[in-house]
């Protein structure tokens, strides 16, 4: 007697450990320190994104830029040179209406037809001196760069155009160097052309600050517009993180509002909905928890009483504790096995279906159902179809549904067994399975109560049963994604029906 006690205490201690430690696993668990939001991770990742596609574009606009301004200032000096060659070999010295003899002449004459730029110098080089300068109007004064005049001489002694950069202390030149070389001349000369390069690379910067200016001020608006649209985006995460916080073990009552029809109105859906299963799942497991000690608690009393109070040396009174212990421990083992079968209920492992000949699964089910009782056993009707759906579970229910007629009627009366295909004003299909019996019957507000855990209408017995069998046949029947339900009349008896939901690969023979 001890060692069975002991065992029914093991497993009450069993129970309460789980359910302690379920509730240290869920203090102990928090939540990570937040570090960045969502809101700024998405928008500095979109800024980012953003950055770098201005600063590649603003840097192949630059380059490309700066390369058409190399290109369009070289191409300038050497339309300006080729020109000057034309002059050289066609043109006419106005005073004496002939072919040019000195290069001084030649370079007068050219430097009055040439027109330079803003950012454009000119100036003639005669015996490495500067001979002849640029209008005044002229704003690049290449004569007072005394660095590049050095270049210029330095380069212009030889038989070759020379086309370069170059930097000195006052800015960066590019500029041509044209040698003249006539029959009457002895000396050197050299016509020298160049632009203010740094000049012209600041107006192309300007345009790149510009484009800067512009980019970032675009940067900032879009700042702003993606902080209120991700803002407005992550609503619905807000609202479920504050419905989260407000849901406490005992209260789960809370739902998010839906709004909109886009992904995180799914999602909010979602939740919702999981919060329903959880709802109810709580619920469950509070009423279970409530039922099984309420359950558990009177054989462990009345084996504790008996115990207590028998006389080890009375031989009868051992007897009588013991067939009283051993009932109620084989009630207790029986309630044990009822609560792991609706546990086992809510996994997706529990049904194992599959296409079963209903007709001869319910000639199965009568032919075990007869050593329940001594009734008269009848098939009502019998369908012939190829049904999908766990015939284990499909007979556990009958048979639970067949246990229960014999225990509520009378020896030798008639108990009756079917099976039928309905068919609703919807065009839905039905399997539906029924056991009817002349027995006491169900008053009629114990209807709906018989099907809850531990159940019983007034006219049952407690010691009969674990108080889960017609809860076991609810559970069967809704993971077949059908229901239970019965038709009694009082005194008269009841008949208790399944019905199972066809899908369209059933087929009647």
């Amino acid at each position: 007697m001890t060692t069975m006690t002991m065992t029914t205490m093991t497993m009450t201690m069993t129970m309460t450990t789980t359910v302690m430690m379920t509730t240290m696993t869920a203090t102990m668990t928090k939540a990570p320190e937040r570090r960045w939001s969502i809101r700024a991770r998405v928008l500095t990742g979109m800024m980012l994104l953003v950055g770098l596609a201005l600063v590649a574009a603003g840097t192949a606009s630059f380059a490309v830029q700066r390369h058409e301004l190399n290109d369009r200032l070289d191409e300038s000096l050497i339309r300006t040179v080729k020109e000057f060659e034309v002059l050289t070999e066609t043109g006419v010295d106005p005073r004496t209406m002939d072919r040019f003899k000195h290069a001084e002449d030649l370079l007068y004459i050219a430097m009055q037809r040439t027109l330079p730029s803003p950012k454009q110098g000119m100036l003639s080089l005669v015996a490495d001196k500067v001979r002849w300068t640029a209008p005044d109007i002229v704003q690049t004064r290449l004569e007072d760069d005394p660095e590049f005049i050095e270049w210029a001489k330095s380069v212009q002694g030889t038989n070759h155009i020379r086309l370069g950069t170059v930097e000195t202390e006052i800015t960066t030149y590019r500029a041509v160097v044209v040698p003249v070389s006539l029959p009457a001349d002895h000396e050197h000369s050299a016509f020298v052309l160049a632009y203010d390069y740094s000049a012209e690379a600041i107006a192309n910067d300007r345009n790149f600050m510009i484009y800067s200016a512009v980019g970032g001020s675009v940067m900032l608006v879009a700042a702003l517009a993606a902080w209120l649209v991700v803002g407005r985006m992550l609503e619905p995460i807000r609202r479920l993180q504050t419905t989260a916080q407000q849901i406490s073990e005992t209260d789960v009552s809370q739902r998010i509002e839906v709004s909109g029809n886009d992904e995180f109105a799914e999602l909010t859906v979602t939740v919702n909905e999981m919060l329903d299963r959880l709802d109810g799942a709580l619920s469950a497991q509070r009423q279970l928890l409530d039922d099984v000690g309420h359950e558990l608690r009177t054989p462990v009393t009345i084996i504790n009483g008996h115990l207590e109070l028998m006389d080890p040396n009375d031989p009868e009174d051992v007897a009588q504790s013991r067939d009283i212990a051993v009932d109620e421990l084989r009630r207790m083992s029986l309630l044990i096995n009822d609560l792991v079968t609706l546990a086992k209920s809510n996994r997706t492992d529990f049904l194992q279906v599959k296409p079963v000949e209903v007709g001869k699964l319910l000639d199965d089910i009568l032919d075990k159902a007869r050593g329940l009782g001594a009734r008269q056993w009848r098939v009502d009707y019998r369908t012939e179809a190829t049904v999908a759906l766990d015939p284990i579970r499909t007979t556990q229910a009958m048979l639970q549904l067949c246990a229960n007629a014999v225990k509520f009627s009378a020896e030798d009366s008639r108990i009756g067994l079917g099976n039928e295909i309905i068919r609703d004003a919807h065009g839905g299909t039905t399997l539906r399975w029924w056991v009817s019996d002349a027995g006491v019957g169900i008053q009629a507000e114990d209807l709906e109560r018989i099907f809850e855990r531990f159940g019983r209408g007034q006219n049952s017995v407690r010691s009969s049963g674990s108080g889960l069998g017609l809860n076991i046949v609810q559970a069967i029947a809704e993971t077949h994604g059908g229901r239970v339900w019965v038709n009694s009349e009082y005194g008269k008896g009841s008949t208790f029906y399944i019905d199972m939901p066809l899908s369209t690969g059933s087929k009647e023979a």
